[in-house]
């Protein structure tokens, strides 16, 4: 390991690594739509950077919902097979290449709001599973972002110095979640396809090829 490199990478998933976005709401609605209940608009741009804790509570607070949080997921994640076993899953570009390059170096780590089973059939779906040491989701916190928990469990059982860990985001939630953490954060632009605000983090890039050493040297100072 080169000991100038970060210590870790922790990356999002969906709309970081991943283009999945519209999958992830679209598989919500159905899931909560077999219950009699619809989605508004901004409930569906909620589900973009939050977490399944946060949004199983915002949909069973406004639609009277009277299932358990594992039911919803285990519905949605059912429809989100349905919607990717077609086109498959598609990786945000540079994604298979940063990971490939990152893991040279540091330690991989997933911190997403998504279910274990989606977490997993997307690193999966892409080639890159084996590739992280940690996947922290939604099922392993009680707060998701952008409380710290997610991040700084990931910092915590990785055994690494948060400041000396690069989460990479897509969405405001996430980077105020990392750095609330103590980690270092890089937003890229590629997933950002709901326009959050990137400017909490400390520094932006277009696409995850634009994570140079140079970008990772200058953020870690």
């Amino acid at each position: 390991m080169n000991p100038a490199a970060p210590a870790a990478f922790l990356f999002d998933l969906d709309g970081t690594l991943v283009d999945s976005e519209r999958e992830n709401i679209e598989s919500v609605v159905l899931a909560v739509r077999r219950h009699g209940a619809e989605m508004s608009e901004a409930e569906r741009q909620f589900v973009i950077g939050h977490s399944w804790n946060e949004i199983y509570a915002m949909v069973a607070h406004n639609h009277r919902l009277a299932l358990p949080m594992h039911q919803l997921i285990t519905e949605a994640v059912a429809e989100k097979r349905k919607l990717t076993d077609a086109a498959g899953f598609r990786p945000l570009p540079g994604a298979i290449d940063a990971v490939k390059r990152f893991a040279r170096t540091s330690k991989l780590a997933v911190v997403t709001g998504a279910s274990t089973a989606e977490a997993i059939d997307a690193l999966v779906g892409i080639g890159v599973r084996d590739y992280m040491a940690l996947l922290v989701a939604a099922e392993d916190y009680t707060n998701g972002k952008p409380s710290p928990e997610p991040y700084a469990q990931a910092i915590a059982r990785l055994g690494v110095a948060a400041n000396r860990a690069i989460a990479i985001e897509d969405a405001t939630p996430g980077i105020l979640s990392a750095r609330a953490a103590g980690a270092r954060v890089i937003a890229v632009r590629a997933g950002n396809f709901a326009g959050y605000d990137l400017s909490p983090a400390d520094v932006v890039v277009d696409t995850l090829n634009d994570i140079t050493d140079d970008v990772c040297a200058r953020v870690l100072i």
